[in-house]
Formats: C-alpha cells, sequence, structure tokens
C-alpha cells in the first residue's frame, strides 16, 4: 500500500475519479511509484519505512512525490512532447510544430532529480581537509 492514495490525486486533480476502474488504476500507479522510490532507498543503503519516521524524508514529500507522478501520467498519459521552432526574418515569421506521439512507456511515472533530491537522505560530505601535527 502505497503512502498517496487515490483520494489524494483526487484532491490535487480537482476532481474525482470517474468509475472504480479508474481510482483502482491510480491506486496501482501509485504502487509503482513506491515501489521506484522503495528501490532506489535499498540501492542508497536505506529504508524507506525508517526514513520517514525519522522525517528524512517525511510522509507528506514522499506523498507528495507519488502523487505528481501519477498526475503526470493522468494529464500526459503517452508522454507525448510538442516542440515549436519559430524563425523570423524582416517581417515575416515561420512556425514548424513537432509532436512526438509516445507510446506509454511509463516515463510520466518516472520520478525527477529535482523529486529525488528531496527524498533522498542528505549524505554528510567526506571532508578533503586533512591535519598534520608539529613534530
Amino acid at each position: 500500500m502505497a503512502y498517496a492514495s487515490a483520494s489524494d490525486v483526487e484532491v490535487e486533480l480537482g476532481r474525482p475519479a470517474v468509475s472504480a476502474a479508474e481510482t483502482a488504476q491510480w491506486e496501482a500507479w501509485l504502487e509503482r511509484v513506491e515501489r521506484a522510490i522503495r528501490r532506489r532507498f535499498t540501492r542508497e543503503g536505506y529504508d524507506l519505512d525508517v526514513q520517514v519516521a525519522l522525517d528524512a524524508p517525511t510522509e507528506e514529500d514522499v506523498i507528495d512525490v507519488e502523487v505528481a507522478r501519477v498526475v503526470d501520467k493522468i494529464n500526459n498519459p503517452t508522454s507525448s512532447t510538442s516542440t515549436t521552432t519559430t524563425r523570423s526574418v524582416d517581417d515575416a515569421s515561420i512556425s514548424n510544430t513537432t509532436r512526438r506521439e509516445g507510446v506509454d512507456t511509463g516515463e510520466a511515472l518516472t520520478i525527477t532529480d529535482a523529486e529525488w533530491v528531496s527524498l533522498l537522505p542528505v549524505r554528510p560530505r567526506r571532508s578533503k581537509a586533512f591535519s598534520i601535527l608539529p613534530s
């Protein structure tokens, strides 16, 4: 069970799920995002539940990331992108729009680098300084 719930997604979207199937889908996506978080925490040598109990990160931080990923997936299910290039010469301009239709690769559920920074505990930096004792 994920930290976030479908009701958190509803609040973020400002609308309720339209069916029980949609609620189940959101719950599945939330669980997928949490599994990714847990895997990364394990690779980094941490336990997510222990870290949340220590408020590093807070439970709200985890919920925010899980919900953000699911809302992105809802708003852009195929991870499509659109790029517009405008060239201007004198008084005329030409615009070209390139649209990349994605297949559902799950990219919308991928946690961003900024989100990882907010989630992962900060490791103390090892000092590169050293001491020399007088003889």
